[in-house]
């Protein structure tokens, strides 16, 4: 999976983009504690209460104006705290705690392009995760190399912000594992 940037734009035929098709490689990072996504697209009014609320600019209005986790680098640099706000200000409901379900499924994926994969010692993803998600296990005649705890991770982002080559990606978590 590529790099999500604002420069990069999903190009859509003529036909899907007159009847409202859209490829199925393209997935929206829904807010947190979003309802499935075909009951979301009904019940959210597209009022942006959820986007106006959150404390660390991670929601945007995305397309058709239904709001997204805008997961770029630098754009909320401390990922989502998971505060709630964006629910309680949700009042059609699509957003929604159900018991014993995560925020959403999702979770960090390190690519090649880490530096220390590169032999360059850096440690930024794991000081900025509150989690403990990703560690840095010694290793003998090498840098330490980022391990990632995927039961750990809240796919939060936090990492995503510091990390000098943007070598990490936010991933959809499926049946069959990571999207």
């Amino acid at each position: 999976m590529s790099q999500f940037s604002r420069d990069d734009q999903v190009q859509l035929s003529r036909r899907a983009f007159l009847t409202g098709q859209r490829p199925a490689a393209v997935k929206t990072f829904r807010p947190p504690w979003a309802i499935a996504e075909s009951r979301f697209l009904e019940q959210c009014t597209r009022c942006n209460e959820c986007i106006r609320v959150c404390p660390s600019q991670l929601l945007v209005a995305g397309r058709g104006g239904f709001p997204e986790a805008d997961f770029l680098p630098g754009n909320a640099p401390d990922g989502c705290t998971f505060c709630t706000e964006c629910v309680k200000a949700c009042r059609p409901l699509a957003l929604l705690i159900q018991p014993e379900q995560a925020p959403w499924q999702q979770l960090a994926v390190i690519g090649e392009d880490c530096l220390a994969q590169q032999g360059v010692v850096c440690r930024t993803c794991g000081e900025r995760c509150e989690v403990g998600a990703i560690r840095f296990p010694p290793r003998l005649g090498g840098v330490s190399l980022p391990q990632l705890d995927g039961a750990a991770c809240t796919g939060c982002a936090a990492c995503l912000a510091d990390c000098p080559t943007h070598a990490i990606h936010i991933h959809f978590l499926t049946q069959q594992g990571v999207a």
